[in-house]
């Protein structure tokens, strides 16, 4: 192998090495990521990213969308549930849900959750039965 295909090859595997959380890289992600206070960052479902504290969030998967659709006229915005699971770094788990109008069953708006000392934001869900959402996590 000439010095020039040794190169390429090793930048073609450093480049592996290079994905981040904000690059909107989907799957699930390791320890790896790890998201600063202040920080707004794209999920996908089935995704993990570490914060500062070295808890876990986990965006789950999509429970409900009964957002009124693009270019329709709707009496009522509707409502994207999101469940996520929250891992300590004493290891207590925690399962909560993030809403982008108001929960059906609580009849608030529930765009934020308390994680430790930190609070996570829903900023924005993206449309589809796997959407990607938007989150800004709060010192």
């Amino acid at each position: 192998m000439t010095a020039m295909h040794s190169f390429l090859a090793a930048a073609v595997l450093g480049l592996d090495d290079c994905s981040s959380v904000a690059s909107g890289g989907g799957g699930d992600r390791g320890a790896g990521d790890t998201i600063a206070d202040g920080s707004t960052f794209p999920m996908v479902p089935g995704q993990s990213v570490t914060l500062a504290d070295q808890g876990v969030l986990r965006y789950e998967r999509l429970v409900n969308d009964s957002r009124c659709m693009p270019d329709v006229q709707c009496v009522w915005a509707g409502d994207a549930e999101l469940a996520f699971t929250w891992r300590a770094a004493d290891g207590t788990a925690k399962a909560f849900s993030l809403h982008t109008g108001k929960s059906l069953q609580t009849g608030k708006v529930a765009r934020t959750q308390a994680l430790g000392e930190r609070t996570l934001v829903l900023v924005s869900v993206a449309r589809g039965p796997a959407p990607d959402a938007t989150l800004r996590i709060e010192p």
